[in-house]
């Protein structure tokens, strides 16, 4: 006999894949459809927290409404009881995080299309006039095919544009993670689409050097140096990079925005005019990439796999 514990709402709930530090993750299906789905869950001890209830609204208003192959689809948001949930696309694959810590060079087959596919998603993202704000590793899932999706609309925001970017002073609290965030989005200022642009270029250094641009031992170090520390060279952390690509991410991660690219439309095409790499590298012996061999997979829709905050 199945318990009324097993469902929530309409789903059953088949298996628990993670709890993070402000969710449970589970694989759940309805009884009368064979799609599994992702079901993020609000903690229990987090159900009173208006924060993390505005944050878990927030992602179900900006990730509803985007539609794109490489973002990955939210279906619904619904509360069961004193129970808020999400219902997301299962997309049971490793975030870009966990694959790196494979080695840098396992993955190198695979940057460019992971490189195109979620500067497209950023575009689009863009276009439907929300910045995301936490552009990092661990928002993106990839298979072993290289598709790519974009995950995490927490803390996504407006794009202000005309009077009303210019008499806007930022959005409260200051909110990202310390290792790719932009200067102004550190400094609080109203945030539009270059800020993802200069931390999908913190991203792309990490995906080409295995590791992120800069680091301190302390956050306000590492915070300061986002500010005032020369971009590092790519070319003399991966020898194997061209010159065109290093340039690209230079602009990329301009300290003052006007200084990059206006859109990640700008950057796609310089992108899709160079070649990434002076000789293309060949896939590893095996795939580094399966679903299911990362158990958690899933819960990196919305966490590192330590449940750790970056």
């Amino acid at each position: 006999m199945t318990r009324a514990r097993d469902f929530l709402g309409p789903y059953r709930l088949v298996r628990l894949i993670r709890v993070g530090n402000t969710c449970q993750v589970w694989e759940a299906a309805k009884t009368d459809e064979a799609t599994h789905y992702a079901l993020k869950v609000l903690r229990e001890d987090l159900r009173k927290n208006r924060s993390e209830l505005a944050a878990l609204r927030n992602e179900w208003d900006v990730g509803g409404k985007l539609k794109h192959a490489n973002i990955i689809k939210l279906h619904e948001y619904n509360r069961e009881a004193s129970t808020p949930y999400l219902v997301l696309e299962l997309f049971e694959y490793p975030n870009l995080k966990l694959l790196l810590r494979q080695g840098h060079q396992s993955l190198a087959y695979l940057v460019p299309k992971i490189i195109e596919q979620a500067a497209e998603a950023l575009f689009y993202m863009h276009g439907e006039g929300w910045v995301h704000c936490d552009v990092k590793p661990d928002n993106f899932l990839v298979n072993e095919d290289g598709v790519v999706k974009l995950i995490d609309f927490a803390i996504s925001r407006r794009i202000k544009r005309g009077l009303s970017a210019l008499f806007s002073f930022g959005g409260g609290k200051v909110q990202g993670t310390r290792s790719y965030m932009s200067p102004e989005q550190i400094r609080g200022k109203s945030l539009d689409e270059r800020s993802d642009v200069y931390s999908f270029g913190c991203v792309v250094v990490e995906l080409l050097t295995g590791k992120p641009p800069f680091t301190g031992s302390t956050a306000d170090e590492l915070l300061s140096r986002h500010l005032t520390a020369p971009i590092p060279s790519l070319i003399a952390a991966n020898d194997n990079v061209t010159p065109e690509l290093a340039n690209l991410v230079r602009r990329a991660m301009a300290k003052r925005r006007d200084d990059r690219h206006r859109s990640m439309y700008d950057f796609l095409m310089e992108f899709r005019a160079l070649r990434v790499f002076k000789i293309n590298p060949k896939p590893p012996a095996s795939k580094i990439i399966h679903s299911g061999e990362v158990t958690a997979s899933v819960e990196d829709l919305f966490k590192n796999p330590s449940g750790k905050k970056g």
